[in-house]
């Protein structure tokens, strides 16, 4: 595999996407990462990723210097990381008396290595600060651009590259072959990983680690949970038990499909539990969503835990539909050190101290387009694979403010007219989500010829690969005007609808 070690680049996340992409499996793992452990891994190529420090920094982030000094596994330094490789080994760095960012043309003057089968200029993408002036003894420059004469260099030798701009971004069109170059030509990597593979290996691992105890699996009836629950089923066969808790916060009928789905389709053991009541207990006045988060995931094990006293049966393990982007947004694992919290998963950093059980991941280090791929391997319904995401804290994190059943109920009618109006469109598939949010202030409005003092309600709707990114969509005016007239006539505390315009980033998806 390949593994990408991290300097706080908000980047590197999009680095593993585009190795994925090319069927190699990759893995973002701390810079203080030993070449000890490395070299345990089994791992082809390592890449430096960008980040906000300068080499210059009084505590600037460095790598175990055998990465570097070695020659055995190939490495490649992006932005931060080429300006590390200069700097740690004789080259000099300056620092940019002007940050450059935006496009720029890159002009090649080695073909042999990173830039084969590219044309000797394109486009790129850079976003530096400072730069390299002078390369270390035995670098060849391989790139330039007007603004920066030595936009790339290359020790073939020592198997040492270094990119100023950024290969991993859309905007630099020709990117993703650039990355093949180094992980498949340079690092002998084989484009081989697959939903097929992943299985085989995952099914093992599964095996190996629970042997005959038995797994309670948390089933909430989205993508994340449902493939879980079927590769468990696949590994274990009846010593997996689903549990679906009812929190109060699901969309509207979500409780009954889901019940009827998997106790009849799916032939799955599943345990309805409905702990609503003590939800909105739970969470009852807190309106910052960070502790409603916390408060929810924390409520989630407990049950759990009582569910499993209950069924005077001995459930070691918990098993938990986890994506690489949690662990990634809640600066969980080994990202910890060096990646901002965005925000804490209920699923990942809601996890109370004294939990009872071993967690159970499978599905950690995939994104949301591989997971629905390994659903489709397992022979996961389309309907269910390709359902958008809907978050585990459900409605409670889309209801802005106190979260009260009245407030619930509201939102789930609005939310089930978003829904409804996309998927006559022929929209629901195209969009990554669209959902409604309920916001925490009322206006004035008039309907029947009285004035109305009611809820506001935002639409949001996404377009994206992976939600590590994500672009307003585009809808059609008569579709938001849709939504926006069926929304005010049908649910009488809402008189105002507004339509989010915001991306991924400044925003995140989700409101909370």
């Amino acid at each position: 595999m390949i593994i990408i070690l991290d300097y706080g680049s908000q980047y590197s996340k999009i680095i593993a996407r585009k190795i994925r992409e090319c069927q190699v499996y990759c893995e973002v793992h701390s810079h203080k990462i030993s070449y000890e452990k490395i070299k345990e891994k089994n791992v082809k190529g390592i890449i430096l990723s960008g980040g906000p420090s300068s080499v210059f920094d009084k505590n600037a982030p460095k790598c175990d210097p055998l990465i570097l000094s070695e020659g055995r596994i190939p490495v490649l330094g992006i932005c931060y990381g080429m300006q590390l490789i200069a700097h740690e080994l004789g080259g000099e760095v300056v620092q940019g008396k002007k940050h450059e960012y935006g496009k720029a043309n890159l002009y090649i003057d080695n073909n042999f290595d990173l830039y084969e089968g590219l044309w000797l200029e394109i486009a790129i993408w850079m976003s530096h600060g400072d730069q390299v002036i002078r390369m270390p003894e035995d670098f060849q420059r391989t790139g330039h651009t007007e603004n920066c004469p030595i936009a790339s260099f290359s020790n073939q030798k020592r198997k040492l590259y270094g990119l100023q701009f950024h290969p991993e971004v859309h905007h630099t069109p020709k990117g993703k072959e650039i990355i093949f170059n180094f992980i498949v030509k340079i690092c002998g990597c084989k484009p081989n990983w697959t939903p097929a593979s992943f299985l085989k290996t995952a099914i093992s691992e599964i095996k190996k680690e629970v042997k005959n105890e038995k797994v309670l699996c948390a089933l909430s009836g989205g993508v994340d949970s449902t493939v879980v629950s079927a590769l468990l089923k696949k590994a274990i066969g009846k010593n997996l038990t689903c549990v679906f808790i009812d929190q109060g916060f699901m969309r509207k009928n979500e409780a009954n499909r889901i019940r009827e789905l998997f106790a009849g389709d799916f032939n799955i053991n599943l345990i309805y539990v409905d702990a609503q009541e003590r939800f909105f207990k739970k969470i009852k006045g807190i309106t910052d969503p960070e502790e409603k988060r916390m408060k929810i995931g924390e409520e989630f094990i407990r049950v759990f835990e009582e569910k499993a006293n209950e069924l005077n049966a001995d459930f070691p393990f918990l098993a938990q539909g986890t994506l690489y982007p949690d662990v990634i947004e809640s600066a969980a694992g080994d990202v910890a050190e060096t990646a901002h919290k965005i925000k804490t998963h209920h699923n990942v950093g809601g996890l109370p101290d004294d939990i009872k059980f071993k967690i159970i991941e499978p599905l950690n280090k995939l994104f949301k387009d591989e997971v629905r791929k390994v659903g489709l391997e397992l022979g996961v319904p389309e309907e269910i694979v390709f359902r958008q995401p809907f978050p585990g804290p459900g409605l409670a994190i889309r209801i802005l403010g106190e979260v009260t059943p009245e407030r619930v109920k509201v939102l789930q009618e609005a939310d089930y007219i978003v829904i409804d109006e996309i998927k006559k469109a022929g929209y629901y598939r195209k969009l990554w989500q669209a959902f409604a949010i309920l916001l925490p202030i009322k206006t004035v409005g008039v309907q029947g010829d009285k004035r109305t003092y009611s809820n506001v309600c935002a639409i949001r709707a996404v377009t994206s690969e992976d939600a590590m990114t994500a672009n307003w969509a585009h809808l059609p005016y008569e579709l938001i005007e849709s939504i926006s007239s069926r929304i005010i006539n049908e649910v009488p505390e809402i008189n105002r609808v507004c339509y989010d315009v915001s991306s991924k980033p400044p925003s995140t998806i989700e409101w909370e």
